[in-house]
This record gives structure tokens, sequence and C-alpha cells, in this order.
């Protein structure tokens, strides 16, 4: 048996991405416009890219929220799995980036299913409501702000809105108490409130890929979400 090193692990993400996801050229150039504008290089691997798009047409999603844009590599995932007539609407915080990814959107073909909205998350997510829930939210921006993120995304989703949470291992740290890391303490928080909170059914896989050792969150919205939310929290800065 193969000894789990970064080597090994590493070698192995790229079998399953060549096997399984292959070569996409409009996703190639979304990360190499990311490069070339120092963006940093945290986009989703591959595979998991194919993970939300898959979660996505199972969910059958018309409607779909993604918290944390970057340089719109999963947004281009996420938008090619929309219902005819649906909408992506995803979040950045930074301009710069916000940019890069509507150019590496409009090149894949997909700027008329995409909006992306410029702010902090915290303060774009309150201007959603009342719009038609979203079938599928993607959380992949700040870890502190985390539990902010799903509360928002319980009061803008229905019973059976899958939410995925990203970047929940942090190399094994989550499973530490008080590391005095804010991130860690943050998904901390959000996988507390996912275990506790009636509104949301989850469960956690870590993963380990070329990024390295991490995890995600998927859960289901359930029939709570229709009773009154408390008020959102507040995140920790």
């Amino acid at each position: 048996m193969a000894e789990l090193t970064p080597t090994s692990y590493r070698a192995l993400d790229s079998y399953l991405a060549d096997t399984l996801v292959g070569r996409d050229p409009d996703l190639e150039a979304a990360v190499a416009a990311q490069e070339a504008a120092g963006l940093p290089a945290i986009e989703v691997a591959p595979a998991a890219g194919k993970l939300l798009h898959l979660l996505a047409r199972v969910a059958r999603a018309r409607r779909i929220l993604e918290v944390g844009t970057l340089g719109g590599y999963s947004t281009i995932w996420l938008a090619r799995a929309l219902a005819p007539g649906g909408v992506v609407i995803s979040i950045e915080a930074e301009p710069r980036h916000a940019a890069v990814a509507r150019e590496s959107i409009a090149r894949a073909g997909l700027a008329g299913r995409v909006e992306v909205r410029e702010g902090r998350a915290a303060d774009v997510l309150p201007t959603l409501a009342g719009d038609e829930p979203f079938d599928l939210v993607f959380i992949d921006a700040d870890k502190e702000s985390n539990t902010v993120y799903l509360d928002w995304a319980a009061r803008l989703g229905r019973p059976g809105t899958v939410v995925v949470v990203d970047n929940i291992g942090r190399s094994g740290e989550v499973a530490r108490a008080d590391t005095g890391n804010p991130q860690v303490d943050g998904v901390r928080r959000g996988l507390e409130m996912l275990a506790s909170d009636p509104r949301f059914d989850a469960t956690a896989l870590q993963t380990v890929d070329r990024k390295g050792w991490d995890g995600i969150a998927i859960a289901l919205l359930t029939d709570a979400v229709a009773d009154a939310a408390p008020s959102p929290p507040a995140a920790d800065h």
C-alpha cells in the first residue's frame, strides 16, 4: 500500500483530475489569468470544482449563491450547471479579483448567467433578501465570518437548498480547540453551528488534493428555515 505523503496524494489528485475532469481551455485560462494578475492560488482543485458542478446539477439549481469569487474558477463550474434561465450571484470583496473573474467568465461564454457583486459579503447578503430563494450556496470566503454566511444561506434558501462550505479541515487544526488562529476558530464555530442549528442537516469530509490537507462540509436546509430566524451573528475581526 502506498504511503500517504504530499507526493503520493498530489499524484492521485492529478490522476483523478486527468481521468474524471480532463482538460478544459476555459478553466485553464481562468487559472492562468488569476496567476498573471497575482491573485492567490486558492481556487478549488479541479475534482472539487466538478463536485460543485455535479451537486448543482443534482439539485437542479436555477439560482446559485457563491460567497467568494476570487478569479471565477469555481464560478464557471457552477454557472455551467445551471438549469435553463438560471443565474449565479457571486460576491467578491476585492475589486481587482472581481475584474479578473468577470473577464474569465465572459471568455467562457457565461457572462449572461453570472452576476459578480462587489463588496463585503456581510454587507451584500442582506441586499438579496426578498428575492427568490437560492437552490445552492457555496461559501468560500474569510473563515472568520462563516457563521454569518451560514445564517444568510439559511435566510436566503429554502428547505432542500444545498449549502457547501470549503476549507473546513485547515490541515487538521480544526480538531484542536483554542488554536489562537482566527480562521481555524471561525471554521470551528461554523461547524458547531451546522451541528446545533436546526435549519441545517450536515456532514463533512476531510480531503487531500494538490492544495494539501483540508475538507468540505455539505448541508441541506431543513423545514426549520421557514421559522423566524434570530439576528445574524456578528463576525469576529
